[in-house]
């Protein structure tokens, strides 16, 4: 089971609870309620209502929508330190995505909508930190929709490949492995392209040096490589070097 002290050891690192002191993420972490799950489960449904907010403590979520027609669509992995559901749930509104376990252990503390506009009452710096992470989110749209309207799909595919390693990479002998398994059909999805051309573009460059690649796995073995495609600039080959910092 969580401690109390382990689960504000993660909201210190949460966006959301930066600059609350000792004593207010003690009383944020005490009115929260923890879920254990495990790989497979659902922490909550797209179109139901959203009657909480999620940060994870531990494992992964695997962010799904729907589409009109009934395709399954992978949005986004979710990792110790994400906040979910909390627009859904501040505006009485109906999740608008699937939150899926997909590791297990996975950890969540989470909170009501009632309970957090309770604690933003009584600490506003969590209800300004609150409209920073909604700037955040509907930031990160707006560069999805243009990128899925405007850029080639090698560039999206890097794009991709650079968040997941940003957000979950760690670093091996090869390069930056993403630490979690992850199917092509997934990236393609993230992508939003088709799995052949997703399968093509990942052998090409596994051929190149750029990957390693392998079943539901993946090392990005020259990152700067993937970050002169995802900005289309002049190509580069070889692996990075050791010391070569994630892309931001």
């Amino acid at each position: 089971m969580e401690t109390r002290p382990a689960s504000q050891a993660v909201l210190r690192r949460v966006g959301l609870f930066e600059g609350l002191d000792e004593e207010a993420l003690d009383r944020i972490a005490e009115v929260g309620f923890r879920r254990r799950l495990d790989a497979g489960a659902f922490l909550f449904f797209q179109d139901t209502p959203a009657r909480s907010a999620y940060v994870v403590l531990e494992g992964r979520l695997r962010i799904v929508q729907a589409t009109p027609e009934g395709e399954r669509v992978v949005v986004r992995y979710m990792q110790a330190g994400d906040v979910v559901g909390l627009i859904a749930a501040l505006g009485d509104m109906e999740y608008p995505v699937t939150a899926e376990v997909a590791e297990d252990g996975t950890v969540v503390l989470g909170w009501s909508g009632e309970t957090l506009r309770s604690l933003m009452e009584t600490y506003p710096r969590l209800a300004l930190n609150a409209m920073t992470h909604m700037a955040g989110m509907v930031r990160d749209l707006l560069r999805r929709v243009r990128e899925l309207s405007t850029e080639r799909v090698e560039r999206r595919i890097a794009r991709t490949l650079l968040r997941l390693a940003r957000h979950a990479g760690r670093r091996v002998e090869a390069g930056v492995e993403i630490a979690f398994p992850i199917t092509r059909e997934e990236i393609a999805q993230m992508a939003g392209t088709t799995l052949y051309t997703v399968s093509r573009t990942l052998s090409r460059w596994e051929r190149e040096g750029l990957l390693e690649t392998g079943r539901e796995h993946i090392v990005i073995r020259a990152t700067h490589a993937l970050v002169a495609i995802a900005d289309d600039l002049p190509p580069t080959r070889g692996p990075s070097p050791p010391s070569a910092p994630l892309p931001e």
